[in-house]
């Protein structure tokens, strides 16, 4: 009787007989998307084989020949000649793949002492760390960017707002510098992000560690972790690093999205406090004289692209159990692409506003409206004159109607107009009325 031909896949179909379906293929397979962690993928590979090689759980010529050919793989890619394959499902099974092809027999010891499970969660952890500096360095950029507009407009007087209607005088520089603040929280967010997830699964094997002698503690170095993570099921199951580096984005476009909403009020004729770059603005198919602020649109939007992102994972993770689960394969695309949307928001929001022109006239002449000194008034009237605060509150909404009856800004009520609410009011108070 012949033997039946095996086409199962060659990396893990021992049991199999049959390859999958066309339709499983499609949904198992997921290189499309996890090839961006070749890099990391090839970097705790290396470092595993090393650890190998010098604990002896295989030969150190076979060690040295994987490193090798695992740096030729490496400069394959970086060049655009590797050949990614979708019959190997994911980047893993693509460089070990490539790698027998390159050095033989010896690419099977690779996956000595390790799983896929404790591979991806080490490659996802990497992947997401270099992520968190990579943005933390765009921060800085923006705020960099916000630091000289504030310093530059710390002392150009414009309204402040509060339920939008104009509330108090403060200046364009602390306004703009309170998103520098919000920046700094964001900064500080996937600074501890960072900091927590950098811990190491590799060792951890599929759930409950290897047999072999291995040395955890020295591929965590190797690799730049702080120790190795001490539970192997949680290890390779936990993905709430994954979910705090979605929420530190999601809440960092939140910042950015209040930014762009004000940005875009700005720019209107209404408010005029504003006028964009040509580079950062689009016009209108229809109405020539449109000049639309898409940029800071389109970063407000994306806000709910990052919001939607991190509910999604949140939502795969909710009702896992232990250990590793193939919903978990749906953990990197919510995650690659927030990376991707808070890249483009930051680096839009920093060109935007680096090459905008801030109009202060016209952000002065608003604040001249609206009786945003009413505050200092009611203020001045306890301090000078010692009125209890409500009682002043009450005396500066019938000043404040007095001047809206006569159609004048406050500083421009006469004395014995004050004096007829208020008869302990003296001329000193001009000064607070002034703005």
């Amino acid at each position: 009787m012949s033997k039946k031909k095996n086409n199962s896949n060659q990396m893990w179909g021992g049991r199999f007989e049959d390859r999958p379906d066309d339709i499983m293929q499609q949904i198992n397979v997921s290189i499309g998307v996890d090839k961006r962690l070749w890099r990391q993928d090839i970097a705790g590979s290396q470092a595993h084989a090393e650890m190998l090689g010098r604990q002896g759980i295989i030969p150190k010529s076979d060690a040295e020949k994987i490193i090798s050919g695992l740096r030729k793989i490496e400069k394959e890619i970086e060049s655009g000649k590797f050949p990614f394959r979708d019959e190997y499902e994911d980047i893993h099974m693509n460089v070990e793949a490539r790698l027998r092809e390159l050095i033989g027999d010896a690419a099977g010891r690779l996956h000595t002492a390790r799983s896929r499970n404790d591979q991806v969660a080490t490659d996802f952890r990497l992947w997401t760390r270099d992520a968190c500096a990579d943005l933390i360095a765009k921060i800085e950029a923006l705020q960099s960017t916000l630091k000289k507009l504030s310093s530059k407009h710390g002392k150009a007087v414009m309204p402040g707002f509060t339920h939008l209607q104009a509330a108090q005088p403060v200046t364009l520089g602390l306004h703009l510098d309170a998103y520098n603040q919000m920046l700094s929280r964001d900064k500080t967010r996937l600074q501890d992000c960072a900091k927590r997830l950098n811990e190491m699964p590799l060792g951890s094997g599929a759930l409950a560690g290897t047999p072999y002698k291995i040395d955890r503690a020295f591929t965590a170095k190797k690799l730049g972790f702080t120790r190795p993570m001490p539970n192997t099921m949680d290890a390779v199951s936990a993905r709430d690093f994954a979910n705090e580096f979605l929420f530190a984005c999601a809440q960092t476009g939140l910042h950015l999205s209040r930014l762009a909403e004000e940005i875009i009020l700005w720019a209107t004729p209404q408010f005029g406090f504003v006028t964009l770059s040509d580079k950062w603005s689009t016009g209108s198919s229809i109405m020539p004289q449109k000049k639309n602020p898409d940029a800071a649109e389109l970063v407000r939007a994306k806000t709910g692209r990052l919001n939607g992102n991190l509910l999604a994972l949140m939502t795969i993770m909710k009702g896992l159990p232990l250990a590793y689960n193939k919903d978990m394969q749906e953990d990197k695309p919510p995650v690659f692409d927030s990376y991707d949307s808070v890249v483009l928001c930051i680096e839009a929001t920093n060109g935007m506003i680096g090459s905008a022109t801030f109009n202060t006239k016209a952000m002065l002449s608003s604040a001249e409206k609206g009786y945003i000194t009413a505050t200092r008034l009611a203020d001045w009237l306890v301090m000078e004159l010692g009125l209890p605060f409500r009682d002043a509150h009450h005396v500066t909404g019938k000043i404040v109607k007095m001047a809206e009856t006569k159609k004048v800004r406050l500083d421009e009520l006469s004395l014995k107009d004050l004096q007829g609410v208020e008869k302990k009011i003296t001329a000193a108070v001009f000064e607070v009325l002034k703005l």
